[in-house]
């Protein structure tokens, strides 16, 4: 097998790419950050160049399949439970898309793999702002209410939170010690929960207010 200066392109533009993608999960101190994108953008390119080399009479497709299969392990990796938050999403997906950058240099796809690393850069760097700024006109809060044992209470209560502006998406009472815990999961502003803050802490039937 002979190493051409085609080779030796792939293996450069596939160094460049992975690590323009992997600088931002660097930058943001992830799992997978630099090196570990270069590796994968690397292997996936090497990958598929050999795909056509090693059984040029047989169906080049098989090797590729393998790729996006065994990734998928690699990104299924990065996903974590934190309590009840879930992280490590955005990373997978950026494992899986080096990959596929990975494969289409591998494969000839310069411009292709270079608009589609340019668009992933676009994504990591750029729509954060974008996702903070959604982030900012919309808070997810749960309210946890201590109050008398008394159903007319959490009814006040609950019209209460009706009339605030934000969205109630699920409610929940237990009685604990003679006491009832009411908890309200909402999502709305900032300025109805701010609001809606100040209302529970001057009610005189709320005896104890977390949020």
């Amino acid at each position: 097998m002979v190493f051409t200066p085609d080779d030796l392109l792939k293996l450069l533009l596939a160094l460049v790419a992975g690590g323009l993608i992997g600088a931002e999960r660097e930058f943001r101190d992830k799992s997978a950050g630099f090196r570990t994108m270069i590796l994968i953008t690397l292997g996936a390119a090497l990958f598929t160049m050999l795909s056509h080399r090693l059984a040029p009479n047989s169906d080049p497709n098989r090797i590729a399949a393998n790729i996006v299969t065994g990734i998928g392990f690699l990104g299924a990796g990065a996903i974590l439970r934190d309590g009840p938050r879930i992280t490590g999403l955005t990373t997978a997906a950026t494992i899986w898309l080096a990959a596929a950058v990975g494969m289409s240099i591998g494969g000839g796809y310069w411009l292709l793999a270079l608009a589609t690393t340019l668009a992933a850069v676009l994504v990591l760097v750029v729509f954060p702002l974008i996702e903070r700024w959604i982030d900012g006109l919309r808070h997810t809060h749960a309210y946890v209410v201590h109050c008398a044992l008394d159903p007319d209470i959490y009814t006040e209560l609950d019209r209460l939170f009706s009339a605030s502006g934000v969205k109630v998406y699920a409610r929940r009472r237990t009685k604990a010690d003679g006491s009832m815990v009411c908890t309200w999961s909402t999502v709305g502003r900032p300025r109805c929960h701010e609001a809606l803050v100040t209302q529970l802490m001057a009610h005189p039937a709320v005896k104890e207010l977390d949020v």
